[in-house]
């Protein structure tokens, strides 16, 4: 029927959020493509919690601003859109240099982030009215160098092989021990464990 959205036109509304208000920074867009009821679920990076209901258009706009100036060649490609009904999911991966101060505070590492993040819009009367999302932003504050992975001291090993030992061939040589010298080990099969009692 004419005039009524469809899954198509919904994914191309969000297609074209993503496109004009973060790759081709055209933030006049914000205030054709979002409902001034917005109602935001996503946390950004270091926010205390999600915004909830906001003016649309000016949060776009404050968000969009708010990411450049970290990353002022940020690109966001959509690889896959999904949609039902009033809701549309896409898979996006985004990609950027950190020149600007982190959030405003930490300076900047002049490093790269390449992570994804999937993104899900409410649609309502041709307008985006709310927005989940689930991102990978432990990925990319790792690329660009403010987060330090975890690391084995010195002189120890990573892997499976720590727990429990000192190295490779150390169950079995304990194993041994017990068991008489050259007694062969016995090996324990796997068997998954039943999932701890929820207490009421």
């Amino acid at each position: 029927m004419d005039g009524v959205p469809t899954s198509e036109s919904n994914k191309a509304l969000v297609r074209r959020h993503f496109e004009e208000t973060f790759n081709q920074r055209h933030l006049a867009s914000c205030d054709v493509l979002f409902a001034h009821d917005f109602i935001e679920h996503a946390v950004a990076p270091f926010g205390p919690a999600a915004p909830g209901l906001v003016d649309g258009p000016a949060h776009m706009r404050q968000t969009v601003e708010w990411l450049i100036a970290q990353y002022p060649d940020l690109h966001m490609r959509i690889e896959q859109v999904v949609a039902e009904g009033d809701l549309v999911v896409a898979r996006v991966r985004s990609t950027g240099t950190n020149l600007g101060p982190l959030n405003g505070v930490i300076p900047a590492t002049g490093r790269r982030f390449d992570s994804y993040a999937c993104h899900w819009f409410r649609v309502v009367d041709g307008l985006l009215a709310e927005h989940w999302a689930v991102r990978d932003d432990l990925t990319s504050m790792v690329q660009i160098g403010v987060i330090t992975p975890p690391r084995p001291p010195a002189g120890e090993t990573s892997g499976p092989a720590r727990a429990g030992s000192t190295g490779a061939g150390s169950t079995k040589a304990r194993s041994s021990e017990a068991a008489g010298a050259g007694a062969p080990v016995a090996r324990r099969a796997w068997r998954p464990q039943a999932p701890p009692a929820v207490l009421a």
